[in-house]
C-alpha cells in the first residue's frame, strides 16, 4: 500500500505537474491529500491547473472547499468549463516572448521525405496533398502547432542531399501532382538556406506537371523576388488577425508583412493563395476576420489568387500534452474541446458559423477562386459553400483542375 504522499507522487508521473507554479503545486498536493483524490482525479486536476495558469488564472482562485470531495470537484469543473467556453480576450499590448536560439544542422537523410499529408484522415474531407519535408522543424513556434510534437525542440534540420534527391525523383509525366512544403516547417522563413528554394524551383521547372505550393507565415521572399519563379509554383500565406499573431504565433511576420509579401510576389506574376487555418474564436473575431477578407479583395484580383482555405484548431492528444508540458502563457486551449473524429476541436455548430462568416466576406471572389475546408467534417461543406464533393478523389480533382486553369492564365 502506498502512503498518501507516495500515492500523490505516483499520480503526478508523466504529467505537467512540474510545470505548475510552486505555490500551485503545494496547493494542489494539499487538496489532493485532504480530499483523498484518486489517480485520475489528481491527473485531471493537474490539467485544469495547467490550463488556468496558461490562461492567466490560478487553481487557488477557483477552488472552493466543500464538505465532500464530489461537491468541491463539481464546482471547480463548473468554473473551469464556464471559462473554457467563454470567448477569449487578449491584452492590448503584444506579448513579449523570450528570445530563443536554434540549433541548425545539416544531416544526411535516408529518404526524400515525400508522402501523404501527415494529418490526412479518412473521416474528414481531404485534398490528398503530398507533402515534401524540405526542412524539418520550425522557428516560429506557434502555440497551437503540431510540429512541436514531431521534432526535437529548437533543432532545425536540413538534408545535405536534398537537391540531389529531388533531381532523381521519378514522377509519372501523365499525372498532375500537388506537393506542399509547409507541413514540417515554414516554406519561406529560412530563405534559400542550404539551397532549399533553388532546389525546389529547379524541381518545379523540370516537372511542369507538379503544382508546388510554398506555404508560409514569413516575409522572407528576397530569393523569390530576385530569381525566376516557375508558373507552377503557388506561394500561399497563413493569415490571422494581428491580435492572434501577437499572442499565439511567436516570431512570425505581422499580418501586414504577410499581405505585403503576397502583393510583391503577385506583382512579379507569381500565383498566390491564402489559408485561414486555424481560425481562432476570440472576442471580436467576426469583425477581425471579415476585415482581412475585405482587405484582400481590395488588394488582389481573382486572377492572382488560386485558393482560399479555411480550417480551425484541431488537436491530437500528443499535441495537447506537449502544450501543457510547456505551460507557456497562451489562451489557445481556452476553447470548447469536443471529439472530432478522434481528435479535439470546436463543436460543428461553431465551425459552421466561423467558416460561413468568412466565406460570405469573400463574396466578390465566389466562383473565381477555389475555396475549400482543410481537414474538416464533410457535413460542413454544403452548409458553408452550398455544395460538397462525394469523396476525397472528387475534391482533389476539382482542386487540381482549378489550380491548373489559374496557372494557364498567368501571363
Amino acid at each position: 500500500m502506498l502512503d498518501k504522499h507516495e500515492h500523490f507522487e505516483k499520480a503526478c508521473e508523466n504529467t505537467a505537474f512540474s510545470s505548475l507554479h510552486v505555490n500551485t503545486q503545494t496547493f494542489l498536493k494539499t487538496k489532493a491529500i485532504a480530499y483523498r483524490l484518486s489517480f485520475s482525479q489528481i491527473q485531471h486536476l493537474i490539467i485544469i491547473a495547467i490550463d488556468l495558469q496558461m490562461w492567466g488564472h490560478s487553481l487557488e482562485f477557483f477552488w472552493v472547499d466543500k464538505e465532500s470531495k464530489k461537491e468541491a470537484l463539481v464546482l471547480l469543473e463548473c468554473h473551469y468549463a464556464t471559462l473554457q467556453n467563454m470567448l477569449k480576450t487578449y491584452p492590448q499590448t503584444p506579448m513579449n516572448f523570450e528570445k530563443e536560439t536554434f540549433k541548425i544542422e545539416e544531416i544526411e537523410k535516408e529518404s526524400l521525405g515525400l508522402g501523404s499529408c501527415p494529418v490526412a484522415s479518412p473521416k474528414t474531407r481531404c485534398c490528398n496533398l503530398l507533402t515534401l519535408d524540405a526542412v524539418e522543424s520550425c522557428g516560429f513556434d506557434c502555440s497551437y502547432c503540431s510540429i512541436q510534437s514531431f521534432y526535437k525542440n529548437n533543432t532545425i534540420s536540413f538534408d545535405k542531399n536534398f537537391a540531389e534527391k529531388l533531381e532523381h525523383l521519378k514522377l509519372d509525366p501523365s499525372k498532375t501532382y500537388h506537393i506542399g512544403t509547409g507541413q514540417s516547417s515554414d516554406s519561406l522563413m529560412w530563405g534559400n538556406r542550404a539551397g532549399v528554394l533553388e532546389a525546389l524551383l529547379n524541381f518545379a521547372r523540370k516537372n511542369p506537371n507538379v503544382i508546388l505550393e510554398l506555404k508560409s507565415k514569413s516575409d522572407t521572399i528576397a530569393y523569390l523576388l530576385e530569381n525566376e519563379v516557375p508558373k507552377n509554383v503557388i506561394c500561399t500565406w497563413s493569415l490571422n488577425p494581428q491580435v492572434i499573431i501577437d499572442n499565439e504565433e511567436k516570431r512570425a511576420a505581422s499580418l501586414d508583412a504577410r499581405i505585403h509579401s503576397a502583393r510583391a510576389l503577385a506583382d512579379k506574376g507569381v500565383l498566390i493563395g491564402f489559408h485561414f487555418h486555424p481560425i481562432v474564436l476570440f472576442e471580436g473575431w467576426q469583425e477581425a476576420y471579415t476585415a482581412i477578407a475585405h482587405e484582400l479583395t481590395k488588394r488582389f484580383t481573382c486572377n492572382e489568387v488560386a485558393l482560399v482555405s479555411m480550417g480551425t484548431l484541431t488537436f491530437i492528444k500528443p499535441v495537447l500534452k506537449k502544450i501543457r508540458l510547456r505551460a507557456q502563457k497562451s489562451k489557445i486551449l481556452q476553447m470548447p474541446l469536443v471529439d472530432a473524429n478522434g481528435k479535439y476541436s470546436y463543436p460543428l455548430s461553431l465551425k459552421e458559423e466561423m467558416f460561413s462568416t468568412l466565406y460570405q466576406a469573400f463574396a466578390p471572389w465566389h466562383g473565381n477562386v477555389f475555396f475549400y475546408l482543410c481537414m474538416e467534417d464533410e457535413s460542413l461543406w454544403h452548409k458553408v459553400f452550398g455544395y460538397e464533393y462525394a469523396n476525397n478523389e472528387a475534391f482533389e480533382e476539382a482542386m487540381l483542375r482549378a489550380y491548373t486553369q489559374k496557372i494557364k492564365g498567368i501571363q
